[in-house]
């Protein structure tokens, strides 16, 4: 028997609709469904010739084209079996194309950041790190910076922008100073990229109770945001290699600001310049008593409008007037000193004056009654956050941030009261055993962008007339200014 009569004996077929049927008589009655807009089309087949007249010729031409579509609705393995079965002793073999495997190809939902703040700047703020951020992940740590790096910036600018227009504004401008420069001071401060990324962009900054106009801190309290002037960028600038050659020196040990990350936030044609820093203070031990010390007496009392604040900013002569002092260990107040001393000695190398220490303090006592009488109430007014999220732990609480900067203690050990970890709270110094009440300090210089230009000098030239030559007036050259504060730091210790 012949291939052709063998396959016309073997198999019928018929159109249904769009499916197509195939029936085996030499077996059982089984449907096979395929899928026409994938069936493999055979691309060569040979058959045998045969002779004849012309109406003969014709036949066998309708019966190869009926054989061809029959196995044309089989898969190619079906359909080689089949044909090599059917003419593996009569006929020539029937070749068929195989069939190419395509990768399917699967998309997942990116998940997307909201950035919802109740000020567009800081809207457009927190999208900005966000995208510097995975930028800067693509881009190799450099073995080494170069001058350029100082002097670098990466702009992006966004015009007509719909997605998340109900917390973006259409039309604004992000910009990064020197992201090489900064992202190597976060490595050097023990920051990863991705928790500072955490901390600012998880949730809105806030701003806190007592804090001034233009100042932030991050939701987990581990970072501050400050609105500086453009004249303070250019000054961040003419001291950044400075700045980042002292850090290197002293391995990141520093009393000096944490500088982060700057950036300008245009929205709606207004330029908003903001510097990233490291809190001084803890983000979970509140601060009961807090002092701006400057080595000065003269206008440095705090107003009456600042005393009743509930966490005021007392200066030089309040300190005095409270018989405030700092206990910690002989150890400790040399380490301190040391400190203080290299980093006084650098901003008199740069010129710069009018800083100030900035002073803490944590009562460990008043934490834990205060701790008592927050959990006699119920839990039941717990708030959310504004994106939906679980509010950060209240300051004095002895809980700590989800994720961010402060995020991997969760896996060690809680704090109890008056803890805290010194790779994350690096301003902090114990009080020594023995002190007449246990208190956690928080020191840190602070204001250290001002330099000692011809403002500074009319300034100590107004004073000195109103106060005389030999009054401590804030406002003198950046050397005397530095063995006045130095002179005057030496003496809040026990």
């Amino acid at each position: 028997m012949t291939i052709l009569a063998c396959a016309e004996h073997c198999l019928a077929w018929r159109h249904q609709g769009e499916s197509h049927t195939i029936w085996e008589t030499n077996t059982h009655v089984q449907p096979i469904l395929t899928n026409p807009k994938r069936r493999p089309m055979p691309t060569a087949i040979k058959l045998p010739q045969s002779c004849g007249s012309g109406m003969g010729r014709e036949k066998e031409k309708q019966r190869q084209r009926r054989v061809a579509g029959c196995y044309s609705f089989l898969t190619a393995s079906q359909a080689g079996s089949r044909m090599m079965a059917s003419h593996s002793s009569t006929g020539p073999m029937v070749m068929l194309a195989p069939k190419t495997k395509t990768k399917k190809k699967h998309f997942v939902q990116q998940k997307v950041k909201v950035f919802r703040a109740s000020d567009p700047v800081l809207s457009v703020f927190m999208w900005g790190v966000n995208h510097s951020i995975n930028d800067l992940n693509q881009v190799p740590v450099p073995v080494m910076l170069l001058p350029d790096d100082f002097k670098a910036n990466t702009k992006i600018k966004v015009n007509n922008h719909l997605f998340n227009k109900e917390n973006l504004p259409g039309h604004f401008k992000f910009k990064e100073y020197c992201p090489q420069v900064f992202r190597n001071l976060r490595e050097r401060f023990g920051i990863e990229d991705l928790d500072y990324q955490v901390s600012l962009t998880r949730s809105p900054p806030v701003k806190g109770e007592g804090q001034g106009e233009g100042l932030f801190t991050s939701y987990d309290r581990t970072l501050v945001v400050k609105q500086i002037s453009s004249e303070d960028v250019a000054d961040m600038h003419s001291i950044l290699s400075e700045y980042h050659q002292h850090i290197v020196k002293c391995h990141g040990s520093t009393l000096l600001p944490q500088f982060l990350g700057m950036y300008r936030v245009s929205v709606e044609s207004e330029d908003t310049y903001l510097i990233v820093m490291r809190n001084m203070f803890s983000h979970r031990l509140v601060v009961h008593r807090k002092y701006d010390l400057k080595g000065s007496l003269v206008s440095r009392e705090a107003s009456d409008k600042e005393k009743v604040k509930e966490l005021p900013t007392f200066k030089d002569v309040d300190f005095r007037n409270n018989m405030q002092k700092v206990y910690v260990t002989e150890e400790q107040k040399e380490k301190f000193m040391e400190k203080l001393n290299r980093d006084v000695e650098f901003l008199v190398k740069l010129k710069i004056m009018d800083y100030s220490l900035l002073l803490g303090i944590h009562d460990v006592g008043r934490a834990e009654r205060e701790e008592e009488e927050a959990e006699e109430p119920s839990c039941e007014d717990e708030g959310e956050a504004e994106n939906g999220l679980n509010a950060a732990p209240q300051v004095g609480s002895f809980g700590t941030s989800p994720e961010g900067i402060a995020g991997y203690m969760n896996s060690f050990k809680p704090l109890g009261p008056g803890e805290f970890d010194p790779y994350v709270d690096v301003y902090a110094v114990k009080s020594a055993p023995g002190a007449p009440q246990r208190e956690v300090y928080f020191m840190g210089l602070i204001d250290v962008l001002t330099q000692y230009d011809t403002k500074k000098k009319a300034a100590h030239a107004a004073k000195t007339v109103k106060h005389g030559a030999g009054a401590e007036i804030s406002t003198v050259h950046p050397e005397q200014y530095a063995k006045r504060f130095r002179d005057f730091i030496s003496t809040i210790f026990a």
